[in-house]
Formats: structure tokens, sequence, C-alpha cells
């Protein structure tokens, strides 16, 4: 599994993710499964959130450790990332101090672990006062209970705003990111072109922003078509880029999943490709794509059969 230190950190970060936020239902053996699955394919970095779950907060993050009975020793072998943030009651979202601290509190304990290795704000909060968020992440950072901290949907200025305030790097920013939902690298190869929808920013430059300030970008849906509209691996609406998946896919060996996986680790972002699926098949099969390198005439025909121009 190609593997990077992770700016800011002292981590060795696999590039692909698994993320544990269906899994509530799941059995014992089904998360164990999934677990061992991740490690076998060299994923040792799980993404959590607190409202992932049915019902209370911190469902999946409770499943995961009361399936696993980790040791002290398995756990510093992962990499545990969470969320917070989000409230489901509305829903809204809030930044302050008091929730901000609850929440990690509350992530402790479902995880059963008395560190976070990365706590990423959970999509911008309108109403944010950052000297709140630089107060919680100081306390945090000092009583050693999370030891990174990062963003997910920002963009520069809402990062720039932060990092006035916040002493400790932000060493991730996690974003929607696939072959086919790419508005973060679509958008500068269609710089300036006057009426073509792909040139218009709706990120401010986050994909550069990110690669300037040591930022890792974490793509989530990373085999979804567009927000929330279905995946795009296998299905009719995307009859071209299919035949072009397929046809790598058989070049390289390897199943449909790692091409749209390659695509993105192909990217010198050094991008971490953070997967939903609790299918532990679809997990060996999307990292194994971590270590191709497609060529340029490879992943620019994927782009453009995504749907993306090449001026």
């Amino acid at each position: 599994m190609k593997t990077f230190t992770m700016s800011g950190t002292d981590l060795v970060v696999p590039a692909v993710v698994t993320g544990v936020m269906r899994i509530q239902d799941k059995t014992d053996a089904e998360v164990r499964a999934l677990f061992d699955a991740s490690l076998e394919a060299g994923i040792t970095f799980f993404d959590h959130a607190d409202i992932y779950g049915d019902g209370a907060a911190h469902g999946c993050e409770a499943r995961f450790a009361e399936a696993l009975q980790l040791t002290s020793a398995q756990r510093d072998e992962i990499v545990l990332q969470t969320k917070a943030g989000i409230v489901k009651d509305g829903p809204y979202f809030d930044f302050s101090y008091d929730h901000i601290i609850e929440a990690v509190d509350g992530s402790l304990a479902a995880l059963r672990t008395d560190h976070i290795d990365i706590l990423l704000l959970h999509r911008p909060d309108a109403l944010v006062e950052p000297e709140d968020v630089a107060r919680a992440f100081e306390e945090l950072a000092d009583a050693g209970k999370v030891r990174h901290f990062g963003v997910s949907n920002h963009t520069p200025a809402q990062i720039e705003l932060l990092k006035r305030y916040v002493r400790q790097p932000l060493v991730a920013n996690q974003v929607q990111l696939s072959i086919t939902h790419a508005p973060i690298i679509a958008q500068g190869v269609a710089m300036n072109m006057v009426g073509l929808e792909q040139s218009i920013s709706r990120d401010l430059g986050i994909l550069d922003y990110c690669r300037l300030h040591d930022i890792t970008l974490q793509a989530w849906s990373p085999f979804q078509a567009g927000f929330f509209t279905g995946v795009f691996l296998g299905n009719p609406d995307h009859p071209e880029l299919n035949a072009v998946i397929d046809r790598l896919a058989a070049a390289y060996d390897v199943q449909p999943e790692a091409i749209a996986t390659a695509w993105l680790t192909r990217h010198p972002a050094q991008l971490q490709v953070v997967l939903g699926t609790t299918s532990p098949a679809r997990v060996a099969a999307a990292a194994r794509g971590a270590d191709i390198v497609l060529t340029r005439p490879e992943w620019y025909e994927l782009y453009r059969a995504a749907g993306h121009l090449v001026p």
C-alpha cells in the first residue's frame, strides 16, 4: 500500500482509508471481517464521525470498539480519525467550545481509547467563532485527548480564518471527490473559459491551496457519480467511462474499484481515498488501486470519459 508522512504530524498514513459510517447494524464478525480485510490490504487508518449511525450520537464508533475489543498494542498500530460539529437535531452545525469538548469526550468513550489521532471539524459552521475553536483545540491537545486537527469541506478562506487563531496545524481537509465529481480538479483545467460550466470555481482553489499549505485532501465518496446520486461503477448512465475503466482494469488485472482509486491517488497532491463500503472484498479491490500509477494518457482518458473537457 502506498503511504506517506502526513505533513504536520508524525503519522505515516496509507493512501486509502476505511470509512466506518455504515456498521451500526453489522454483527461483530462482519465488523471484524471489514477490519481484518483493511489491515490485510495495508489500510491502518479508520475514519469515523460522532454522527455516524442511527439514533444517538457515536453509534458507529461504539459498534467499532465493541466488536473489535482492541488491545492497547492493536490500538497503537492504527490511526483513528473522527469528526465533530454536526448536530442531528435540526440539523445544524455547532463549533462552540462546549460542543467540541462534549463531542470529543463522547467519541473517546465510544471508541474506548484515550486519544483521537485526528479530529476534523465536520463541514463549516456559519456561526463559527474561531476563538472558541482555538480554546477547545488547545484544551484537547494539552490533555492529550487529540493529537492532530483538521477540517472537512472547508474553503481556503474558512481555513485561513481558523488558522489565525488555532495554534495547531490543520493537517487535513476532507472533501467529496471522484472521477465524475471532480470540480476541484476540473475547474482549473478550464480556467477562464467564459460560458463553460466547468470553468466556474465553487471551492475557491482548495486543491492548490491545500498543496501550498501542506494540508492532506481526503476524498470521500470516491465512487459516487455526484452528490449522493449513486455510484458510477457499472452504472448505465456512464457507459463511456465504464468502458474505459473496464479496459484499464483488465490491462492492470484488477477490479474496476482499483482504477477509480488509482485515478485519485495518481494525483501529485497525495490524496487520501476514504472508502465508505462495508464489503471486505470491495475494500481489498479498491486498495489495490493505490499502487497503480496511471500514465498521463490513461488519467486524462478517464477524465474525458467522465465528461470533463480538456480544452
